[in-house]
Parts: structure tokens; sequence; C-alpha cells
């Protein structure tokens, strides 16, 4: 029996029907209603809601087209914005710090494209290169150096290989000083001597190699925020154009021998329009200096150090994936995932083999790698690109009217910039209003982390390497090292309805800080739960219940604590009460409140 074909057509409605048109005006007066039902007094519902950055570019909480900046080109084309190449797809790029040949090897099998190497004095070293690279096919693998004061050296052991080495050599004299702290004029001007030469041995000779990284990774790493990384970037590479072509380089020749080094975070819509900024910011260098087709910034996007934790190391793994998605769909040329015990010291092979297979199932199940610029034409991404870039340019402008970016060093003034934003940024994580998982919210005090032997260190002196979750790690050391596991009991009034909610947050908060948090459980007696206070040995106690029984109890279950020994006594809510030395709440200083609960146990700091 034969079945005819059958002819299908398409009978759903287009996805807006049935629904009336809607105005952004009938968003703000639907918001507006919302706000002062909850006792928010404003006319402004946007500039309520909105949010301002470390950069102090405001985020908004709705856009629509009349945010859109304009006209954005198209990828592959200037300005570049919607990314440096026509089609899709970035390099996959594992970083290696010891002279291990198998692991460069299993990595290159298995989905890496490209080898970055970090050269130290307890690690890896020039006449390592060889053996380091020992069976990779160099013509297909691009190796990209990074070995600071020993630049010129690992850049004449990679010349000395055989085949048609690609990648970068990675000189950066000027990222070296900010690392270092050296930042002379003697030293700087060496620096720039050797990669001039390097570039025009690059340019006359080795075709696939570059000779310059601009590496601002340092600046993130010290606490900067967005902008003053991408002007960082700018000021530097402005610095090597202008060594380059005064060398004898061409212009087209002096942008073709630079790559920009940034820090991808989980903040992904940040590191999208950061990344998508550089580009708009360097074409607009490129066109000034009437540079041709080489002019378009070519990106190595790694996540960023700063972000990652010591602290149940595996939530790493999510940090870095959010980071990794960002950079790709930022339009990062090459991408390195950090392994997600980057903190603990050398990575193992399941940590790298998790690192490189985030990229491969990025790009191949994900198919993040399918889409140029999937970030181009919302209205949001676009707006924050260009204020973005409108602050990191009037950074720029300042770096380069204290004398460039070498003069900015020596002067201090990019340190103390980088400073006062780290300062903000602790303060915000302070507050846990920048949330760390898995450290000051949801910290586990039962994990047991993985052991790692020691990385070689890649620096000293210089710029700070910070981490954000440090300080609250400093105290779960702190906790940790103790005879016994220090606690705080939580004395819950009332019933379970009443108390449950600022318990939990209370446990919560004090976990942040190592601390157990046993609780006296349901009951308003103040003897029965001083009795429990006893039997916890713990030696600071917090109230949780509601505002109305805090009328009724909280002075005398305070009182029945002091009696039973309480050395320091906290309420969970806001208020004063009889008996009560300090009160937790959301956006409190937790660090403040933990350090306090430390002192109230006399345990030095």
């Amino acid at each position: 029996m034969t079945v005819p074909p059958q002819e299908y057509t398409s009978v759903e409605p287009p996805l807006a029907a049935g629904f009336p048109p809607v105005t952004r005006e009938d968003w703000r007066a639907t918001a507006l209603a919302v706000l002062r039902r909850s006792g928010v007094e404003t006319d402004d519902p946007e500039q309520a809601l909105a949010s301002t950055t470390h950069d102090g570019v405001t985020v908004l909480p709705l856009y629509d087209a009349a945010d859109a900046p304009g006209e954005q080109g198209v990828p592959g084309a200037s300005p570049y914005t919607r990314g440096g190449r026509p089609l899709p797809g970035w390099d996959i790029r594992q970083r290696h710090r010891t002279a291990d040949s198998a692991a460069v090897l299993t990595d290159l099998e298995n989905g890496v494209t490209s080898v970055w190497l970090t050269l130290t004095p307890g690690g890896i070293r020039p006449g390592d290169l060889p053996r380091v690279l020992d069976g990779v096919y160099l013509d297909l693998a691009p190796v990209v150096l990074d070995a600071g004061a020993d630049t010129r050296e690992a850049a004449e052991a990679l010349f000395a290989l055989s085949g048609g080495v690609s990648g970068n050599l990675g000189a950066d004299p000027l990222g070296l000083a900010a690392r270092t702290g050296d930042a002379s004029e003697s030293t700087v001007a060496e620096g720039l001597r050797v990669a001039a030469e390097l570039a025009a041995r690059c340019v006359s000779d080795r075709p696939g190699l570059r000779a310059i990284t601009v590496d601002v990774t340092a600046y993130h790493e010290a606490g900067g925020s967005d902008a003053e990384e991408l002007a960082c970037a700018l000021a530097t590479g402005v610095a090597y154009l202008r060594t380059l072509t005064e060398a004898g380089l061409s212009v087209d020749d002096a942008f073709g021998q630079l790559e920009f080094r940034y820090a991808a975070t989980a903040d992904q819509f940040a590191t999208i329009a950061k990344l998508r900024a550089a580009r708009l910011m360097w074409d607009r260098v490129a066109r000034a200096t009437g540079a041709g087709g080489a002019a378009g910034q070519r990106q190595h996007a790694v996540t960023s150090p700063a972000m990652m934790t010591a602290r149940d190391p595996w939530v790493n793994m999510l940090r870095t994936t959010l980071a990794c998605f960002a950079a790709g769909v930022g339009g990062a040329d090459a991408v390195t995932v950090l392994p997600f015990d980057t903190c603990l010291g050398l990575p193992d092979d399941f940590s790298r083999r998790i690192a490189r297979n985030t990229q491969s199932l990025l790009q191949q199940e994900a198919h993040a790698a399918r889409v140029a610029d999937p970030a181009g034409g919302s209205w949001y991404a676009e707006r924050l690109t260009a204020d973005l870039a409108r602050a990191a340019w009037a950074w720029f402008q300042e770096i380069e009217r204290a004398g460039g970016m070498a003069g900015a060093l020596r002067s201090g003034l990019v340190a103390d910039r980088l400073a006062r934003t780290w300062e903000r940024r602790r303060r915000d994580i302070a507050h846990r209003r920048d949330p760390i998982t898995g450290v000051s919210e949801f910290p586990d005090l039962a994990e047991r982390r993985p052991v790692r032997p020691p990385a070689p260190e890649v620096r000293a002196g210089g710029l700070p390497r910070i981490r954000y979750a440090q300080d609250f790690e400093a105290l779960r050391d702190l906790a940790d090292a103790q005879p016994e596991r220090p606690a705080v009991f939580l004395a819950t009034i009332g019933p379970p309805a009443a108390h449950t909610a600022r318990a939990t947050f209370a446990a919560n908060l004090f976990q942040a800080g190592g601390f157990a948090t046993p609780a006296s459980g349901p009951g308003t007696d103040p003897a029965a739960i001083a009795a429990g206070f006893a039997r916890s040995g713990a030696r600071v106690a917090c109230l949780c219940a509601s505002d109305k029984l805090y009328g009724e109890h909280a002075a005398p279950v305070a009182a029945a604590l002091r009696a039973a020994g309480a050395q320091g006594i906290w309420l969970a809510g806001k208020g004063e009460y009889e008996g009560v030395d300090g009160t937790i709440y959301t956006g409190c200083d937790a660090l403040g409140v933990l350090r306090a609960t430390f002192d109230h146990l006399e345990v030095s700091r």
C-alpha cells in the first residue's frame, strides 16, 4: 500500500499573537506600582532598579532599541566590535608550568590546539623547550611563551627548533615591570629594545610568529576593573607600536606583532562587553595611525585567577565554564581555561582534562562556536560595550597624559588607581553584595580538598596578586587551625516557622568564617536554651527569631546565655535589644562580624 505524500503548512501563530503591544512606559508604570507597594518611594523605576559597576557604568533593568549605540559593523571588519574574524570559533589553548612533555602531548591529542608555556626558575627553563616540545607538530600547534626576563633566551631556543613554528614569543616588558615592580627607565628601555629586535626577526624570517604579548591580567589580579584593564591594554599596546615603528617596522607590521591577553570572569556579560570594547578601541587607534588589514586586535582570554577559590575548589569548574563561554561569545581568538585546582598548586591529569573538555563541550556540544558574535544586536550588550569603552578611553587618556604606561607605572598612578578599586570591591565582598559561592555563601565545613604539589612561583614584587575569596578563606584557615572547631550557638526562639529563615541566614554567615553552628531547637524557655548552649561547648551565641518574638524573649534569653558563659551575643535581624552585642542582617559587614566573633573567643588573627 502506497501512502501519498502529505503537504504540511505552518499553522502556528506569530509568537506575539494574542498579546497586546507593550511600551517602555507601560513597563515603567507597572514597575513603579510594584516598587511603591514595596515601600520604595521613587518617580524613576529604572534608576531605582539600576546598579553601578566599579567603572561607574550604570546597568539598567531594561533596554530597548533606543539604547543601541548605533551601527556596529559586521564580524571581521572595522570597527571589529562584532569580532576580529568573519567566521566563529576559537583556539583552545592550555597552559603548562612544568617541563612535562607527556602532559603537553596528552593535551594536544585530546582537543587542545595550542600550547602556552610559562617559564620560571623553578619550572620550565629556556633550555627545556626542545624536550618539552619533543613530538609536537610545530607547524600545526602554535606555541606561546611567557618567559619574563628570560624572553630573549627562550625566543632563541624556539627559533632553533626545526619546522614552521607559529605562536608568540611573549615579549612584554611593561607587563613584566608591572608584575615585578621594576619600571626603571633603563630596565624598560632594554626590554623594549629586545621586543623590537624579536619583532623584526619575526617579520623578516618567521611570518608565523608574533613577538609581543600585551598581558594585562596583572592589572586584573591586582583588583582592577574591566575599564582599567582595557585602558592599561590600550596604553601598553600604543607604547609598543611607538617602539616598533621607531625601530623601522611599518605600521601594519607593528600591529601584526601584537597579541592581547585579558581575564575572563564568571560575569559573562561584563566579559563579553570587555572583549568587544577592546577591539572597538584598538580599531580607533588603528584608524588614527593609518593601519591597514592587520589592525584587528588578536585576543587571548584566560579565565580569571582572581575569581578562583581554594575552598570548595570544584565550584571553580562552574566559574570557568561561564568565563569560557563569555570569552568565546565575546570573540576571543584563543581561550585558556585554568584548571579548577589552580589555587592549590599544580593541576593533575583529571583537572587538566576537565579544563580542556570544558572548551570542547562548549564548541562541539553546545555549539557556542557556530555563530559569529551571538551577542550582537542585544541592546544590553551593545550599550554595555559602548559605555565600557567610553570609561576605558577616559582612563587611557589619563595614562597618556602621565607620560604613557611606563611613566604611569613609575609614578604609582596605576597602582594607586587599582588599589582604590580593589578596596571598593573588597567592601562589596565583605558585605556579601558580591557573593562567592562555596566561600562567603553556602560554605561546606566538611569538605576534603585535594592535595596538590606546589606550583612554581610566577613573579614576585610589583602589583599585588589578590583573589576575591582571600579574606574569607583566611578566616576559614584560622578556624581550621584551632584545636577544636570554634562554634556559634544558634538560640532558635519559638517554633520553626518563626526562626528557620534567620537561623539559616546566621548559619550560612558564621560557617563562612569556619564556625560550626549547633542550634537549640524550637522553644522559648531561657533556661532550656542556656542549657543547650552550655552543652554545645560554644562561647558565642546568636539569637534567631521573628521581630515579634524578639520583643518578648530577646532580653531574657540573652541574659540566660550570658549567665551560662556566653562571651559574645549576636542577633539575626535589626534593632537594639538588651544584652545583645551586635546584629547580623542582609548587607551587614560579614567579615567584620566574623572577625569580631574571633575576638570574642580571644583567638589571635
